[in-house]
């Protein structure tokens, strides 16, 4: 496994899901990884989902070979976020690596069907959805980098990482809000790619990291009260196999040459030479 020891990341959205493998994934490879969210203190933001607080993820990757360190963070409240960086700024003065995987609309998300009312024509999706997948996600992207960059724009170097959905704009198989809200995420990443590198001259690189189905709690969840075929458990993924993939961008010394594109896990795995992990 590459190393990341001396690295400092931080990873949000970390107390459950793909931001949990992500950051174990890192501590196991060295890194010092902030590990935010909303879920802390035994205060689970999706009560309904088996799940973790960012104490917990933290004390992982501190288990892992890494040092966890939780920060409570709301990513809708700006405020927040520069503290966040400020506290990083003062505990180590660099930051290395941002993973931005927080994101929102999945409160209730059981009650309200699981991934059937996701699907659901948008009319019969309730509207606050959309409103908090703007903003506790892509908003919340777009406030985080901008906080984050204060640390890199000295260092002159950084990865940023924006998790997502790989789409083609063309097709649709329903999920609209998600989905759009998912392609929005994709051209944040183009743009501020070109902004970066093209525009203002930095060595910094903006990935968007294609997950896949994964095996998260929440799709877990819907395998277990039947909402999913059982059989179609063996097409997902665990949340640790993009936490491989990001470890693979993170320590790629020609980053840049991939910067402002969206990756699929899968073909990193190909390119890259890691695999699954086993479960």
């Amino acid at each position: 496994m590459q190393s990341l020891a001396g690295k400092v990341a931080v990873v949000t959205g970390a107390s459950r899901g793909a931001g949990r493998g992500i950051a174990s994934v890192l501590g196991e490879a060295g890194a010092t990884v902030y590990v935010t969210g909303r879920s802390a203190g035994g205060n689970l933001t999706q009560p309904d989902l088996p799940g973790t607080t960012i104490e917990e993820t933290a004390e992982l990757v501190s288990a892992r070979g890494g040092t966890g360190i939780p920060v409570r963070v709301d990513h809708t409240v700006d405020a927040e976020i520069a503290s966040l960086f400020e506290r990083v700024g003062r505990d180590f003065g660099r930051l290395d690596l941002l993973v931005n995987n927080a994101w929102g609309g999945y409160e209730d998300y059981l009650q309200r069907g699981g991934h059937k009312s996701f699907d659901a024509v948008f009319w019969e999706q309730p509207i606050e959805r959309w409103d908090k997948m703007w903003t506790a996600g892509v908003r919340a992207t777009l406030a985080t980098t901008k906080a984050a960059l204060t640390l890199m724009f000295p260092q002159r170097q950084g990865v940023i990482i924006n998790t997502t959905l790989e789409i083609d704009p063309t097709f649709y198989d329903a999920a609209l809000y998600y989905r759009t809200a998912k392609l929005a995420i994709n051209y944040l990443t183009f743009g501020m790619a070109h902004d970066l590198h093209q525009r203002g001259g930095f060595p910094i690189a903006v990935l968007g990291l294609a997950m896949g189905w994964m095996r998260t709690e929440a799709v877990l969840e819907n395998f277990r009260q039947g909402l999913d075929p059982i059989e179609r458990l063996k097409e997902t993924v665990s949340v640790e196999y993009g936490g491989r993939a990001v470890l693979a961008l993170a320590t790629d010394p020609n980053i840049l040459q991939k910067t402002g594109k969206v990756f699929r896990v899968r073909d990193l795995a190909q390119e890259y030479g890691f695999e699954d992990v086993e479960e």
